[in-house]
């Protein structure tokens, strides 16, 4: 695993100074792993500044995005509505907060108790997106091929106990879907990386591992990026690559392919609004140091820090 704290530091204080992050609009994926981010500084530096940085950043989305029940995609207004596997990435970043401030356990358990029900159909599948009030599904949006996948590990991630009922019913979705599901896009794929390397002996994590390891060594582009889908061998992304990366990493696969990705897209620039958007820099940070996102991280940072 990287551990390029200078590096993230240097762009935490560019993109502060540009307004980007954490000072900028609101966005529920990038703020999941930008908390996440700050958390890890803490753990490794141990200066309280970046852990009451967190929290400010958590006080931030409810304030901004949150709602009677669930929380809303973005702050921007063709950000409406309600991602679930967004929600389950803020879920971790909870549980990250958690491990030194208790009580950001019970609120992530209680935005679960919001979430699950209107988001899962027993049996079928998990809404990819919902209205903002959760009443139904948002119009033209079907069933997401991961979210049963992300529910499963952020919930065991917060409490299995009191989660018990839910990761049941997330893990009876998982074993329909997992022999069957071939992930072909690359930020999909980096993300089922990431889940597999949580519980690697489970059968659903040595199948998705196994096939999505062969995926991206189809889509690796000799030039230092993976490609969005092997049909678009030239198209390519930083914050998916990024993405991508943190999975390589938590599957400790490709350590040249992430050396060579960071570097090809420390230059690129996409020319449109990528080049400035939080998302990209966020995720550049997490790729360059990933920290809590990984196991093994975790389990070292829990021997050393206690809560509050």
């Amino acid at each position: 695993m990287l551990q390029e704290t200078a590096y993230v530091l240097n762009k935490l204080d560019w993109m502060s100074e540009q307004g980007i992050w954490p000072n900028g609009l609101r966005y529920l994926w990038t703020d999941a792993f930008g908390v996440i981010l700050l958390v890890s500084l803490y753990d490794e530096l141990g200066e309280e500044r970046y852990l009451g940085k967190a929290e400010w950043v958590a006080a931030e989305v409810d304030r901004v995005l949150g709602r009677p029940r669930g929380i809303r995609i973005g702050e921007e207004p063709d950000r409406d509505g309600q991602y679930f596997h967004y929600l389950a990435m803020w879920l971790y970043a909870l549980a990250a907060l958690a491990r030194h401030v208790p009580a950001y356990r019970e609120k992530g358990i209680g935005l679960v108790k919001q979430v699950h029900r209107p988001f899962v159909i027993p049996g079928r599948g998990v809404n990819w997106k919902m209205k903002e009030d959760l009443s139904g599904p948002y119009p033209g949006y079907g069933l997401g091929a991961l979210d049963a996948f992300d529910g499963y590990v952020s919930y065991r991630i917060l409490d299995e106990k009191a989660l018990a009922n839910e990761i049941a019913e997330m893990r009876v979705l998982i074993d329909r879907t997992a022999h069957e599901l071939t992930i072909t896009q690359d930020l999909g794929l980096g993300m089922m990386l990431w889940m597999t390397h949580f519980f690697p002996e489970e059968d659903w994590a040595l199948v998705q591992r196994r096939r999505c390891l062969a995926m991206l060594d189809r889509m690796w582009r000799k030039d230092g990026y993976f490609c969005r889908e092997p049909y678009l061998p030239d198209t390519k992304f930083a914050f998916t690559n990024y993405g991508v990366s943190v999975g390589l990493q938590a599957a400790e696969s490709m350590p040249d392919r992430v050396a060579r990705l960071n570097r090809f897209f420390e230059t690129y620039q996409s020319h449109d609004e990528y080049d400035r958007a939080a998302i990209t820099h966020v995720m550049a940070c997490s790729s360059h140091f990933p920290g809590l996102l990984i196991a093994n991280h975790r389990a070292r940072s829990a021997l050393s820090h206690s809560p509050r």
